[in-house]
């Protein structure tokens, strides 16, 4: 893989490893900054259901770290694609159901990275 293409992989993984961090380790902390559309007296009730989420995120995180760990570059783009396809897809979701901001955190970097895998 292009080297350009493996910056975007590793933006979009670190990406991924914040919304962790901010959804298992900081929800009733810092989430409430990042997510102020969602009412105060939620964050407590929903701890849980945000911690699954973030374990979500970390997934997809270790797979686009991972793509980047390959040897071979026709199997790191294959691995890479599986898992910027299922944050695009995550993106898109988000967009369409939460809020139009999502799309633009997750899926245009998504979408970036499997440009750069695709056109480099």
């Amino acid at each position: 893989m292009h080297i350009a293409a493996k910056i975007i992989i590793a933006f979009v993984a670190l990406i991924h490893i914040y919304i962790l961090w901010l959804e298992m380790f900081a929800w009733l902390t810092r989430a409430r900054k990042v997510f102020r559309t969602l009412p105060q007296e939620l964050f407590l009730p929903t701890k849980s259901m945000a911690a699954n989420q973030g374990l979500y995120n970390g997934f997809l995180a270790a797979g686009l770290i991972w793509s980047l760990l390959i040897c071979n570059a026709e199997w790191a783009a294959h691995v890479a694609t599986f898992f910027l396809g299922c944050v695009l897809v995550a993106g898109l979701y988000g967009a369409a159901t939460v809020q139009k901001k999502i799309f633009y955190v997750q899926g245009v970097p998504a979408t970036l990275g499997l440009l750069a895998i695709f056109l480099l």
